[in-house]
C-alpha cells in the first residue's frame, strides 16, 4: 500500500530525509519513531504530495507521489501539527465545507461525520466556533476531517499531542477501530506507549535515515536479547542453586520468584519447567513482557556506540 525506494528530500545543503525505504503493506499500522528534527513530518509530507522528493521514489495506494499528485491525495487522510482550521466557522460547517470539495453532498457529509465526533466525544461542541477550541480538541476535528472521505491510507502525525490522558486514551481507540485489512496507518510520534499499543512494524528514524525497520517482535528480541522468564514458587527460594540447562542463565531473583534469560524458549522451557517442577512448588512460569521503550534506547545507544567507534 506504501512503498517507498530511496526517498530524499533536501533543502539546500540540509538533507531532511535520506534514502529512506519502506514497505508497509495493507492492515499494517506503521510507528515512525524518532525525536524532533529527525525527519517524521517531511516524509509524511512527501508521502501526501505535499513536497516533491529530491530523488527516489514513492507510491501511495499505487500512485506515484511525484506524478500523480491529485490520485495521491484522493487516497489519503492526513493529520498534521498544523490543521488549518478555520476560527469562525463551527465544526460542522468546517466539515461540511471539506467534503464538498470532495464532492459529497451535505446528508452524505452528515452520515459520515456523526458517528466520528461521537466516537470521538465532540458531538456537544459541535456548533461551537473553532477558534474557542483547546488544541486537543482541534486535533480530534482534524482526524475526523481526515477521514471524511474514507481513505485507505492514514498518514498521522503526533494524534495525541497536547491531549489531557482521557481523551488520548479516546483518539487511540478511534485508531485502533480505524485498522482493517484495507487500510494502512502510518504514525509518527515519540510517544513510546502510544506506539506500543498501536502498531504491529516499528521504523525508528535518526537525522533523515532509517536505522531499524521490523516488526514489533523482532524490534524488542534483536535490540533487547534472548526474552526473559518469571518462575514464582509457593516457598522461599533463598539460598536454593540450580543446575541449568544450557542456554538458560539466571538473571535476578528475590525471595520466591526467579528470572531466568533463555535462548531457545521452544525448547529449554519445557525442561526448565520440568526441572523446576519436579524439585521445587513451582507456582507459575510466565515472559516478562518486553517494553518498546528498552528496545529503542538500545537501537539509539547502538547507533551512538558506533558513531563513537567511527
Amino acid at each position: 500500500m506504501i512503498e517507498t525506494q530511496e526517498l530524499t528530500k533536501i533543502f539546500d545543503d540540509f538533507t531532511a530525509v535520506n534514502h529512506v525505504t519502506l514497505n508497509v503493506h495493507s492492515g499494517q499500522i506503521l510507528a515512525l519513531l524518532g525525536p524532533n528534527g529527525a525527519g517524521k513530518t517531511t516524509t509524511v509530507r512527501m508521502l501526501s504530495s505535499i513536497l516533491r522528493p529530491s530523488s527516489g521514489w514513492a507510491r501511495v495506494a499505487g500512485y506515484d507521489v511525484y506524478t500523480q499528485p491529485s490520485e495521491v491525495r484522493k487516497m489519503v487522510g492526513v493529520l498534521t501539527e498544523h490543521h488549518g482550521l478555520y476560527g469562525r466557522m463551527n465544526a460542522d460547517e468546517y466539515l461540511i465545507f471539506f467534503g464538498e470539495l470532495y464532492g459529497y453532498s451535505r446528508s452524505h457529509i452528515l452520515r459520515k461525520i456523526n458517528p466520528l465526533l461521537e466516537q470521538l466525544g465532540m458531538d456537544q461542541y459541535r456548533k461551537k466556533r473553532l477558534g474557542e477550541y483547546s488544541k486537543g480538541m482541534r486535533q480530534k476535528l482534524a482526524l475526523v476531517r481526515a477521514l471524511i472521505h474514507e481513505p485507505p491510507v492514514l498518514l498521522l502525525d503526533e494524534p495525541t499531542s497536547a491531549m489531557d490522558p482521557e481523551s488520548a486514551r479516546i483518539v487511540r481507540t478511534a485508531i485502533k477501530s480505524l485498522s482493517n485489512k484495507e487500510r494502512t496507518i502510518i504514525l509518527c510520534t515519540h510517544n513510546l506507549v502510544e506506539a506500543e499499543e498501536l502498531c504491529d512494524q516499528i521504523s525508528i528514524i535518526q537525522e533523515g535515515s532509517i536505522i531499524l525497520n521490523k516488526s514489533m517482535q523482532e524490534v524488542k528480541n534483536s535490540l533487547v536479547g534472548s526474552p526473559v522468564f518469571a518462575a514464582k514458587f509457593v516457598a522461599s527460594m533463598d539460598g536454593k542453586f540450580f543446575d541449568l540447562p544450557d542456554g538458560v542463565q539466571m538473571v535476578n531473583r528475590n525471595e520466591s520468584t526467579i528470572y531466568f534469560k533463555v535462548e531457545k524458549p521452544t525448547i529449554q522451557n519445557p525442561v526448565l519447567i520440568r526441572l523446576l517442577t519436579e524439585k521445587y512448588d513451582l507456582l507459575s512460569f510466565e515472559e516478562v513482557p518486553i517494553k518498546l521503550e528498552d528496545a529503542y534506547m538500545g537501537a539509539i545507544n547502538q547507533i551512538k556506540k558506533n558513531n563513537n567507534d567511527e
